[in-house]
């Protein structure tokens, strides 16, 4: 049983996914109310050509020349260090009372291994999500977090072997869905996975995982299906087709070109599974 939290400033580190940087001023805009060296920043570069090099004691960097998001957000979890810790890329702007928000939640939920929080888009003065209050997380809620709305006590993640699945994410096999493996496999370790509404940070409006219809979102739903429902997936992608006819995000006569991007996806994500076994 948990005992109840106290966390101080020090307590809070912050995991950036970024690729080909050579300097440090992508993150100038993201802290817009206090210079970024007085955070403790993990910055995972991800480059073949480009070395990010920190004079700052706070903001530590690690360049390696490996590709996906998930690999970069595993690598940042195994050599993170603070108590608390926040995923987030490196597109977004923070909220001026985002760390104290997400201590302050911690501290009123002392059993939590993992909180999301809100998010806004550019311009947009209401926040993606209309959750009003905080409540516990299940299989169903977490389909609706993004990425940069999650943080964690660390402990409880690495002594649970929570991780980001590194087949799916931006710059892998099937760029959608790692917030959503992840949260899962969280609660399958029966971890305490709980949101809080407050907003700590903006994003672009633009996001790839919301371009329903396309081939691409079609192809990596085709394999998350397969990972999720093993060899009832084309059901499942069946019902997807025709849930994207019912809104409108395609039309019928596209029906049958959708289904077979996703079986592509369905059949590329047995491929790659059984080579790794």
């Amino acid at each position: 049983m948990k005992m109840s939290n106290v966390f101080s400033e020090n307590d809070f580190e912050i995991l950036i996914a970024t690729k080909d940087r050579s300097n440090l001023d992508f993150l100038l805009p993201m802290f817009p109310f206090q210079h970024f060296s007085t955070f403790n920043l993990l910055i995972i570069n991800q480059s073949e050509s480009e070395t990010l090099v920190s004079d700052f004691d706070l903001v530590k960097v690690i360049n390696v020349a490996e590709k996906g998001l998930s690999k970069s957000r595993n690598k940042a979890i195994q050599n993170a260090s603070k108590k608390i810790v926040l995923i987030t890329d490196d597109d977004v702007v923070f909220a001026e009372n985002f760390k104290e928000d997400i201590l302050h939640a911690f501290e009123n939920q002392p059993d939590s291994d993992i909180i999301t929080f809100n998010h806004r888009r550019f311009g947009d003065v209401k926040p993606q999500k209309n959750w009003k209050v905080s409540f516990r997380h299940d299989k169903k809620s977490i389909w609706n977090v993004s990425s940069i709305e999650i943080a964690f006590q660390l402990d409880e993640i690495k002594e649970n072997n929570v991780s980001f699945n590194d087949y799916f994410g931006l710059g892998s096999f099937f760029e959608i869905a790692e917030e959503f493996l992840f949260l899962k496999l969280a609660l399958h370790q029966n971890l305490k996975v709980y949101f809080s509404p407050e907003i700590i940070v903006a994003h672009p409006q633009y996001s790839s995982g919301k371009d329903e219809g396309s081939d691409a979102l079609m192809y990596a739903r085709g394999a998350l299906f397969s990972k999720l429902y093993g060899k009832i997936a084309f059901v499942w992608l069946a019902k997807y087709v025709f849930f994207l006819i019912r809104k409108r995000h395609i039309n019928f006569s596209e029906a049958y070109k959708k289904y077979k991007t996703g079986l592509a996806g369905i059949s590329k994500y047995k491929e790659v599974t059984k080579k790794k076994l």
